[in-house]
């Protein structure tokens, strides 16, 4: 066989081999058609600081729900820095938006390391909860705890916000989304506030018992 004929049979392979690996990427890593969303409403935690492109927990919430054929896809609308008050004035817009089957709501940690208002940082997530509910979503609310830094009775009285709300709207609640990797040197960052590129399994791994359930009782968009 002469030579420009390989070459002219080498470049159709070639182009088969390409568009064969690019269908199976689609298909591990692409949102189901028609699919449900899920919206994630969070602040840098969720945004994925100081990580990786999609190495964060949302992004690995994301391929489990693929790789499980759960047709649903993630909405990561986090902002670093975001308190409960900036996050309520863009979710009446999110949620809008998006019409999430489930929201995941991970705010409040802004708000405690800032040491604001108690009274205010509830109101907030009780605003959004409801906003949620009206929808008609699955509510997963994720707690935060603080550092003690403006004394036991303020954190003490932050982290039962959660579990008031949680038990006052009858959503489901993880207590603390950062159980087991916060104040472990070897999953945190340098700043003792962000979990590492190696804690987002176990970020995932907090969340993803309490997000299963939600899974068969959402809504059809």
């Amino acid at each position: 066989m002469q030579l420009n004929t390989l070459h002219t049979l080498y470049i159709p392979v070639r182009l088969l081999i390409v568009a064969t690996l690019f269908i199976v990427s689609m298909h591990l890593y692409a949102s189901p058609v028609n699919s449900k969303k899920i919206l994630v409403l969070g602040d840098s935690l969720s945004m994925g600081h100081g990580l990786a492109h999609k190495q964060g927990w949302v992004d690995l919430m994301q391929e489990r729900l693929i790789k499980l054929k759960y047709p649903y896809q993630v909405i990561n609308a986090s902002i670093g820095g975001d308190t409960t008050s900036s996050g309520l004035a863009r979710s009446v817009v999110d949620i809008e938006k998006y019409q999430p089957s489930i929201i995941l709501i991970e705010l409040g940690g802004n708000d405690g390391l800032r040491g604001l208002s108690l009274v205010q940082t509830e109101e907030n997530l009780d605003k959004i909860i409801d906003l949620a509910k009206k929808k008609k979503a699955q509510i997963l609310l994720l707690g935060i705890e603080i550092p003690p830094n403006y004394g036991p009775l303020y954190t003490t009285k932050f982290k039962q916000i959660y579990k008031d709300l949680a038990k006052k709207h009858n959503i489901e609640h993880l207590p603390f989304l950062l159980e087991g990797i916060a104040g472990n040197k070897n999953l945190m960052q340098a700043d003792g506030i962000h979990p590492n590129q190696k804690a987002q399994h176990k970020v995932l791994a907090n969340v993803w018992p309490k997000l299963k359930p939600l899974l068969s009782k959402a809504k059809k968009n």
